[in-house]
């Protein structure tokens, strides 16, 4: 236990370094370094599985809390900016200093006794995170699982409420290679006897049967809970209660609605455990904030940030753009990982976009700037596109997006879209301000 780091970032290097080969997967270390630490919750924790629509629901779940006088603490992954971001505790993302205790904590448990767990940097990192919760005096925990559900290191913890999202197709190559075998691995999270709130409305088979097979209370989107809404306003209507003349969340986008009623449901489905008024379901989800959710720059040009990285996110994207009305130009900034199904993303989004600017990423896992835009060449050829659409390449999303300021007008409209990492890569240095050019000059 000699020269450990004394930082955030040189225990998350530490953590990088570890790197453990051929390591077995399950839960059975990261369940062994658990009980060394005595890690245990002792208040209801929801748990948030699903491709998209995780974060958001869980923002929505924290703030509705905080609106009721409650202390909720969330871990969410991955972050935009700084790692610290995927913890909050009453509403405050925590601090580095908090979470170097829990890293040497984590780290001392792991070693004990010469007997050394192998642990991945995401195991390590969630332990030392759950720990920090654990101890934080906490009226409800809100995880989100990073991926999968089964297998994830979140899943050590039992949740009192199971919470799935929409499933698709992403991270097939640990998943499995279809919505159904997706779902059996997002299912891992259900617990029997305690309830199971599933808001994909259109859930897998394979969700529905282990609920089924494990005995979880199951509330199914459409069956148990549901929605209505019109141009105004909307209403929630769940197993015995119903809330009328809601105003839209703010987190802004039609698959929001969807979000928002799996995360009413969760919130009845623990009442007894978790009691909430009306009024904090209002002013919760009026004041739900989440960065890089179709977040609208104010500004002219207007700007769009989005996280979306696979096919079923790009095609909310894309009709959430669609509905803002006209601009003369969009402009996109894109940057992805490579094991992205970019063909349907790239063929989805397109005929909205009239200029790319495609931009490289901080990371081994992501895609080459000159790879996107063969890629989208080759959409381009397929659809028999006649139209002139310029691209250019970047070494990062900073310099992509001061591209595209350049290039647009006031009037034009700029995306930045396609990974936490491109969201993140313009958010480096705090929110970008957009100076119209020709309004000042």
């Amino acid at each position: 236990m000699h020269n450990l780091p004394d930082t955030l970032d040189g225990w998350l290097s530490y953590c990088e370094s570890l790197h453990p080969r051929n390591i077995e997967m399950g839960l059975e270390r990261v369940g062994e370094v658990a009980r060394r630490l005595g890690l245990h919750f002792d208040c209801p924790v929801i748990t948030v599985a699903g491709t998209n629509g995780k974060g958001s629901t869980c923002a929505m779940l924290e703030a509705v809390a905080l609106q009721a006088g409650y202390r909720p603490g969330v871990f969410t992954s991955p972050h935009l900016v700084h790692f610290e971001e995927r913890c909050r505790v009453h509403g405050e993302i925590v601090t580095a200093a908090q979470l170097v205790e829990q890293f040497a904590a984590v780290e001392q448990a792991r070693v004990l006794g010469g007997k050394e767990v192998p642990l991945t940097y995401f195991e390590f990192t969630t332990l030392a995170i759950l720990r920090l919760l654990s101890i934080s005096r906490l009226d409800v925990a809100i995880l989100e699982v990073g991926m999968g559900g089964r297998l994830d290191a979140t899943n050590i913890v039992d949740a009192d409420c199971a919470v799935i999202t929409s499933i698709d197709l992403d991270h097939m190559e640990f998943l499995g290679p279809d919505r159904e075998s997706i779902g059996r691995e997002k299912a891992g999270i259900m617990r029997p006897g305690k309830p199971a709130v599933v808001s994909d409305p259109m859930a897998p088979q394979s969700v529905i049967d282990h609920a089924t097979a494990i005995g979880a209370d199951l509330w199914r989107f459409g069956h148990d809970f549901n929605f209505s809404g019109d141009k105004q306003q909307w209403a929630w209507a769940g197993r015995g209660r119903r809330y009328a003349g809601l105003a839209y969340p703010s987190l802004r986008g039609a698959n929001q609605l969807v979000n928002a009623s799996g995360a009413l449901a969760a919130l009845e489905a623990i009442r007894s455990k978790l009691p909430v008024t009306a009024q904090a379901v209002r002013t919760g989800l009026a004041m739900v904030e989440l960065p890089g959710r179709f977040q609208i720059i104010p500004g002219q040009p207007a700007m769009v940030l989005d996280v979306a990285h696979n096919p079923h996110s790009v095609a909310a994207l894309t009709a959430n753009l669609d509905a803002m009305g006209y601009f003369p130009v969009t402009h996109a900034v894109f940057g992805a990982m490579a094991d992205k199904d970019l063909t349907p993303m790239l063929a989805k989004i397109g005929p909205l976009i009239d200029r790319w600017y495609f931009t490289d990423l901080p990371t081994p896992r992501a895609d080459t700037a000159a790879h996107l835009q063969q890629k989208w060449n080759a959409v381009q050829m397929v659809a028999g596109t006649r139209r002139d659409v310029k691209t250019s390449l970047h070494e990062n999303p900073e310099a992509a997006l001061q591209a595209a300021m350049k290039a647009a007008d006031p009037a034009d409209r700029i995306v930045v879209f396609g990974s936490f990492y491109t969201v993140g890569g313009v958010l480096q240095h705090g929110t970008p301000r957009l100076p119209a050019k020709h309004l000042g000059a």
